[in-house]
């Protein structure tokens, strides 16, 4: 039976495809292009083949079901290992795992080597890297050693170091950046089967401080393995393109003003003080490292109250406490589903298809993507993560501290 209310979406990774030896060598200093490539594409199973082959115990890890998320397609070190690195703006520190390694059996990419490596150079604990923000400590030896703690309850610990990284470029081209700082983790816990994470926060930590301060990313519909066109911008070529928001940033992570949500052209009856920047929460927060949307309890059960009432009793729901959920097929018992749209400051509105707004669980049951966040006397945080970003080209100006949010088809920009 179909409602009668039109999009498209799963939920597998994305990666990038690991290096290739022939590729031709590209030297800049100011901008980084590189394509995102689905990981259930015949290019990233090619490459993942090469190296896990049959008979490694490590190639039958790789999982055809999570969360959609997006990887950074690089290799660290001379000679280079490739990797894969969750692509994080809601982080700082840019980090992978080091063999040795605690906790790393479940990791698909191969895992980096600092002694192989002719360009590693761990830094001291009196570096100004070594601070507070990655909970810097010193070791006998006098190294920086980080952690990092993160919502999943995952965590990575290591060694502060610098070393190369080579990026694939847009055009099969490589993009080597020196003495880039990164965490060489040497114990990690939680269910993570990738190689570390590329934090794109504000920190002078970040890749994204050498790179001129701005960076870009399009995603298109990660549902899609063949799709081809998603792709990330780190430097002056970055693509601030549509209408720009106030970005504010904050412990170095940004954040944007929310200011209403309607779905179609009904305003959800939601009290705006509760989106406003108060210190470390009652922010609307954008991150790529996570995908389903976070919202305060009230702003949740205003929106969960209105999709019930325009599904209405066409399809079973299930029964939950935390979340909303019915027995159906997404894309055809939804068809003509209205948008869900998150108006932000300066009239930039972000558009949120059933793709963006559901998550599919088997063929005959999905979910609204949104999660709640516990409300307390100083607010609460509100995210706006990766799922919530698809069908548009995101653009940070740190320096101009304005964000950007363009509607398209990732295939039309060029870059």
């Amino acid at each position: 039976m179909k409602v009668l209310f039109v999009q498209h979406f799963v939920t597998p990774l994305l990666c990038f495809v690991f290096l290739t030896s022939t590729a031709k060598f590209i030297y800049s200093a100011t901008t980084i292009k590189t394509k995102l490539i689905h990981r259930d594409s015949i290019p990233y199973q090619s490459r993942i083949r090469k190296y896990f082959p049959k008979d490694d115990v490590r190639a039958n890890l790789i999982p055809n079901d999570r969360d959609s998320l997006l990887f950074a397609n690089l290799s660290i070190g001379e000679p280079p290992t490739p990797q894969l690195l969750v692509l994080d703006t809601g982080s700082i520190l840019t980090w992978a795992h080091c063999i040795p390694c605690i906790g790393c059996d479940s990791v698909t990419s191969p895992i980096f080597d600092p002694a192989e490596s002719s360009t590693y150079d761990v830094l001291s604990c009196y570096s100004d890297y070594c601070d507070a923000r990655i909970h810097g400590s010193c070791d006998s030896l006098k190294q920086c050693n980080y952690y990092m703690g993160y919502a999943d309850n995952s965590e990575s610990m290591g060694e502060l170091a610098t070393e190369k990284f080579t990026f694939v470029t847009s055009t099969d081209g490589l993009v080597e950046v020196p003495n880039v700082v990164f965490g060489c983790g040497r114990e990690f816990s939680g269910k993570n089967e990738v190689g570390g994470i590329l934090g794109l926060g504000s920190a002078n930590v970040s890749l994204v401080s050498k790179l001129s301060f701005k960076f870009s990313y399009c995603i298109g519909d990660i549902g899609d393995p063949n799709y081809r066109f998603h792709h990330l911008i780190l430097g002056e070529e970055a693509k601030m393109e549509g209408d720009a928001t106030p970005l504010e940033i904050y412990q170095d992570r940004y954040y944007v003003t929310l200011e209403t949500i309607r779905i179609r052209e009904k305003l959800l009856e939601i009290d705006p003080e509760i989106f406003k920047l108060k210190g470390p929460r009652g922010a609307v927060a954008i991150d790529s490292g996570s995908t389903a949307m976070i919202l305060p309890r009230s702003v949740f059960e205003a929106l969960k109250a209105e999709v019930q009432r325009l599904i209405g009793e066409l399809l079973p729901e299930i029964s939950s406490s935390q979340d909303l959920c019915y027995w159906g097929r997404l894309y055809q018992d939804l068809q003509g589903f209205p948008m869900v749209t998150l108006a932000l400051a300066n009239g930039v509105e972000l558009e949120l298809d059933i793709g963006s707004m559901f998550i599919k669980y088997k063929d005959i049951i999905f979910c609204m993507a949104v999660r709640i966040s516990e409300e307390t006397g100083q607010g609460t945080r509100s995210i706006i993560r990766l799922r919530a970003q698809q069908h548009y080209n995101v653009g940070f100006d740190i320096l101009e501290k304005k964000a950007y949010f363009q509607r398209t088809d990732c295939e039309l920009i060029e870059y």
